[in-house]
């Protein structure tokens, strides 16, 4: 009787070594990602608002860059309300995408002219890639544009 022979015994230890060690199967799973800082805003006049766009996330881990800037208002009620009120409850009236942005760390002029709301308030919050939305900025008045 005559016993099985490998044609390659080579490539057969090779396979071994392949299916012994291999790991996980399937692509890699991306670490999540985290909120960016929130940037600071101030107003220009009644209609430009001046960001600084953020550096880092809330971890303090260097931004590669935002995806897009979005300006979120509320009417105004009673009191003054608190970034996170206006970025839960406001709706998104503006919104800027890549490539019309600053890098990270840099200044950019947001004229708001184009915006018809009666008074109210504004945040600015920065969008990492996979709609990652960071921590809102300050809360800003919005002013009748009649004005």
């Amino acid at each position: 009787m005559r016993s099985p022979r490998l044609a390659n015994p080579l490539l057969a230890i090779t396979l071994g070594l392949l299916t012994v060690h291999c790991g996980r199967k399937g692509d890699p799973i991306p670490r999540p990602r985290a909120a960016a800082q929130a940037m600071e805003a101030r107003l220009e006049g009644l209609r430009k608002i001046r960001l600084v766009l953020p550096s880092a996330d809330v971890n303090g881990v260097p931004l590669a860059g935002v995806e897009s800037l979005r300006v979120i208002y509320l009417p105004l009620g009673l009191a003054k309300p608190s970034p996170e009120d206006v970025f839960s409850r406001g709706e998104v009236v503006l919104e800027r995408r890549r490539p019309d942005l600053a890098g990270p760390g840099e200044t950019l002029l947001l004229d708001l002219k184009s915006l018809q709301r009666p008074p109210g308030w504004i945040v600015v919050v920065a969008v990492r890639l996979g709609e990652v939305a960071g921590r809102p900025s300050d809360v800003l008045p919005w002013m009748d544009p009649a004005l």
